[in-house]
């Protein structure tokens, strides 16, 4: 996720960084402003249709059309946007269950054995989830404290691990049933936070909208300059790729933002927020 100063407009105008549409796009812009000269070229000078009422008409299709993948567009960025900010708020909650579960188990004075043995699962839990959302793995440093298979769920391994504890703890007198059941109502939080990533994850935007949406605004902004050639000229061939640049910025933005857990520039924090879970955990149970 890229920090920045939003009041610093002069950085925002005139660098250009990584996450910048424009780096992504510049290709089909000069071809789109190629076709646009040459349409404008034949239009103007070879086929002579300066006269033809019929295709300087074909504008008021772009005047009707535009309002409506602009509607689509912004549809889009939203849904995108929503996703991105689920994804914040799940991330957040899992940092506030993590803190307030070592919390719980430092009140409880247990031992040193035990303090260890949360100050380990509660960070690995939160590594594992985002490996996981990575379709990676992690096994942690310390191994012996959780064994974990590699071929199964490793976020559900460390969590049955964490629970286990928790009743073993129980068992042998250290907490009682209703601490057991404060707790419980914790651990049980972290796999509602893991399934609320995954749906995030493996629930894409339909791909008959996605595709609808990127070949509509592909004949939208191939058809331009045989109508506004007439109006604007060779002029077209600086404009439509300006149309272009802004009308697929907003579907690239929308597609990098819809899963928001992965390395993109503008995905979410998630190796910070899984290094600031491992910090407080540490200094509240040490």
């Amino acid at each position: 996720m890229i920090n920045y100063n939003p009041k610093d407009w002069i950085t925002f105008i005139f660098h250009f960084d990584k996450a910048d549409t424009f780096r992504k796009l510049w290709p089909l812009m000069i071809s789109v402003a190629v076709f646009s000269g040459a349409i404008a070229y034949l239009e103007l000078n070879y086929l002579k249709l300066s006269e033809s009422s019929y295709v300087k008409n074909i504008g008021m299709m772009h005047s009707l059309l535009g309002f409506v993948i602009s509607m689509l567009l912004v549809f889009r960025t939203n849904t995108s946007y929503d996703r991105w900010w689920e994804g914040r708020r799940l991330l957040g909650a899992l940092t506030n269950i993590s803190r307030n579960f070592a919390i719980k188990i430092k009140a409880l004075r247990m031992s040193k054995e035990d303090n260890e043995f949360f100050d380990y699962a509660i960070p690995k839990y939160a590594f594992a989830l985002k490996e996981h959302l990575r379709e990676k793995q992690y096994f942690g440093k310390n191994s012996l404290l959780i064994e974990v298979d590699g071929g199964k769920h490793i976020p559900n391994q460390v969590a049955t691990s964490i629970f286990s504890r928790i009743f073993d703890l129980q068992a042998a007198g250290k907490i009682s049933q209703e601490q057991l059941i404060i707790l419980n109502a914790d651990v049980h939080q972290f796999t509602d936070i893991c399934g609320g990533c995954e749906r995030i994850k493996r629930t894409p935007i339909p791909y008959s909208y996605s595709a609808f949406i990127k070949k509509f605004l592909f004949i939208y902004v191939i058809t331009l300059p045989f109508g506004w050639v007439f109006s604007l000229g060779y002029f077209v061939i600086p404009i439509v790729p300006f149309i272009l640049y802004v009308l697929a910025s907003l579907e690239l933005i929308a597609e990098e933002i819809e899963d928001p857990f992965g390395l993109d520039a503008n995905d979410l924090p998630v190796d910070e927020i899984c290094n600031n879970i491992e910090k407080h955990v540490g200094e509240i149970l040490n």
